[in-house]
């Protein structure tokens, strides 16, 4: 009775997404389900972009691309190569990786937050372990350490007096 007073009529049922994806879509989302939406609207966001870096190079305005480069490479393609170059760079991008998650030591695995310690390797340990003894370091203090005292005293050699 009160939707006769307003007007208001609810949805005879649940509407499945326009895509035949196997949710549920919403009016707001133009009948689509929120991943299908996002999806579609970051398609959207990239034609955008790629028109206007095309009407950027047209003008002259945008970066020169040479080689065989193509211009309609989408935002997944793009992210997919970068995580693929990460990947072929190296253990350094693995320590970053590492430091994305909870900060926990690297022998025991336990939490240390913000105040765990750093090993000249690079690693993160907790108090028990933040000694180069207490874990198996790589790192090379004997080395370091005659690098350090050659750079610090470096050798001064006077020239040869003529002799009269």
């Amino acid at each position: 009775m009160e939707h006769d007073k307003t007007k208001c009529q609810a949805p005879e049922g649940p509407i499945l997404c326009i895509n035949n994806c196997g949710f549920f879509g919403s009016a707001a989302t133009m009948n689509m389900c929120s991943k299908c939406h996002k999806d579609m609207m970051l398609k959207q966001e990239q034609a955008k972009l790629d028109a206007s870096s095309i009407g950027n190079l047209a003008s002259g305005k945008g970066p020169v691309i040479t080689g065989n480069a193509d211009v309609g490479t989408g935002y997944l393609e793009a992210k997919s190569l970068l995580a693929q170059v990460s990947d072929e760079s190296g253990s350094s991008d693995i320590r970053e990786a590492k430091a994305e998650g909870p900060n926990r030591c690297n022998t025991c695995r336990k939490r240390v937050g913000l105040t765990g310690f750093r090993c000249r390797c690079g690693d993160l340990f907790c108090s028990v372990h933040r000694y180069s003894d207490k874990h198996v370091c790589p790192f090379d203090y004997q080395t370091s350490a005659r690098n350090a005292i050659a750079k610090a005293n470096p050798v001064v050699k006077a020239e040869k007096l003529d002799k009269i």
